[in-house]
């Protein structure tokens, strides 16, 4: 095995610095490039959001080791932190306590890779060339070279657009001051922004639920906040999850509460809505489909939630072998395919799905070497850097095993019990973990020994 190695990594969000402790503990040299001004950049950006995976799944273990070190004390594995729980317990002392604080640098935007003296097109003598990484920061543009490199820059910064083409809408770029993307934080930091406002929300992930239920309760003390759930779809209930059979038990209640508010007629829901054009009307935003005869809603205000994209622009010299429609490694992309997969219907993956067979030593991870697709989890991107960092220091039977168990959560992008068929008059709360009913009334009507749901 061969140690005496340097490891660029680019981004030094969860899984970024996990990869560096990794590649730490096999004794090579890491060297984290981060864009934003501090760890954890994107993360800020969604501080607000609570995760659907405990304590237990958010920890990388190699950096666990790492902080053990400097006294630090592990949180409860069974609570659920928020993005800025996760910085201010995990992130923030992985970054300032240990030995990662010396290798991470801020503040440093990568704008290309390619191998020293060797462009794209050549190959002799291509793989003994060091990586070359051009990056900018405050003194201009600075070069690094590096034996192996592992990007795993993300994708926040490159949400898609509106247009269910894949494409801007008509007009999107235009109304940019009226139109967020992801998951704004709408009773916090932005409450001034959305309440009081019509508000329409376009998607059907995670991020689009979690932000019509905040509107929802922003509609509680501002009245005047309505929520319109633009759907491309035309099952609504595919977004409601796996409810009490999901095993991340915070992502099933999100479902059934989504469900109920939908049920409720608190979410005015367009479904089949795909949005083509963005105009003025009255001041406001008027979204239309385009279609014959034309749909369209007036809103206020716009939140885009289509997912992401990765950012490939720096990456135009590395021989790339990527899926052409999600944009995942080639090896990979079959394993996470949103057309047939959820997130718990992929299997845990390293090193021999993310390497470049074209380009040895670079390595895609994180949530950017899922490309376009939805499904990826934290826990697989530890997995994903541990069997990495091995396979660059030659320990290829490490590389090649599993070791990640992940939990059974193949329900979450269909439609189950919480469908708005099955959640007649259901009421009061999410049920109890492990209780086989749609909400709490309904587990304390069938414990009484009633039939149905038992909510009149």
């Amino acid at each position: 095995m061969s140690t005496n190695k340097t490891v660029a990594i680019i981004g030094a969000g969860p899984v970024g610095l996990a990869a560096a402790a990794h590649v730490l503990e096999r004794g090579m040299t890491p060297i984290v490039l981060e864009a934003g001004p501090e760890a954890a950049h994107a993360v800020r950006q969604w501080q607000h959001v609570q995760l659907f995976s405990p304590w237990r799944y958010n920890i990388d273990r190699a950096a666990a080791r790492l902080l053990a070190d400097t006294g630090w004390n592990s949180p409860d594995p069974d609570v659920y932190p928020t993005g800025g729980e996760l910085i201010e317990h995990y992130l923030d002392p992985l970054a300032t306590k240990t030995k990662l604080s010396g290798v991470i640098r801020a503040d440093n935007r990568v704008t290309a890779i390619s191998r020293r003296g060797v462009d794209k097109a050549k190959s002799r003598g291509r793989e003994r060339a060091p990586f070359e990484i051009r990056y900018r920061n405050g003194k201009g543009e600075e070069t690094l070279h590096a034996d192996a490199v592992i990007d795993i820059s993300g994708t926040w910064f490159s949400p898609n657009p509106a247009g269910s083409n894949g494409l801007p809408a008509l007009g999107e770029q235009a109304f940019a001051d009226r139109i967020a993307y992801a998951m704004p934080d709408v009773r916090g930091s932005r409450r001034s922004r959305y309440a009081g406002k019509t508000v329409a929300v376009l998607g059907a992930g995670h991020s689009a639920v979690g932000t019509l239920i905040d509107l929802v309760a922003l509609a509680k003390d501002v009245p005047a906040t309505q929520a319109i759930w633009l759907l491309r779809g035309n099952d609504p209930a595919r977004a409601f999850g796996g409810g009490s059979s999901d095993q991340l038990a915070a992502r099933g209640e999100l479902g059934l509460a989504f469900a109920a508010l939908v049920r409720s007629g608190q979410i005015r829901v367009e479904a089949e809505f795909g949005v083509a054009q963005i105009t003025e009307a009255d001041g406001r935003l008027r979204i239309s489909t385009g279609s014959s005869p034309d749909r369209h809603v007036i809103a206020d205000e716009l939140i885009v939630a289509t997912g992401f994209r990765p950012d490939l622009s720096f990456l135009r010299e590395v021989r790339l072998q990527l899926d052409p429609a999600i944009e995942a490694p080639v090896a990979l992309a079959p394993l996470i395919d949103p057309n047939k997969h959820s997130c718990g219907t992929v299997r845990p993956h390293g090193a021999r799905e993310l390497a470049q067979a074209h380009e040895p030593g670079f390595y895609l991870a994180g949530m950017k070497s899922y490309g376009r697709a939805p499904t990826f989890l934290m826990m697989t991107g530890y997995e994903q850097v541990r069997s990495i960092a091995a396979d660059i220091a030659g320990d290829k039977e490490a590389a090649a095993r599993v070791e990640l168990e992940l939990p059974e959560t193949g329900v979450c992008t269909r439609g189950g019990v919480e469908s708005i068929a099955a959640l007649p008059g259901c009421c009061g709360g999410p049920a109890p973990a492990r209780v086989d009913s749609c909400y709490a009334d309904d587990a304390n009507a069938k414990a009484a020994g009633k039939s149905g749901c038992g909510c009149a």
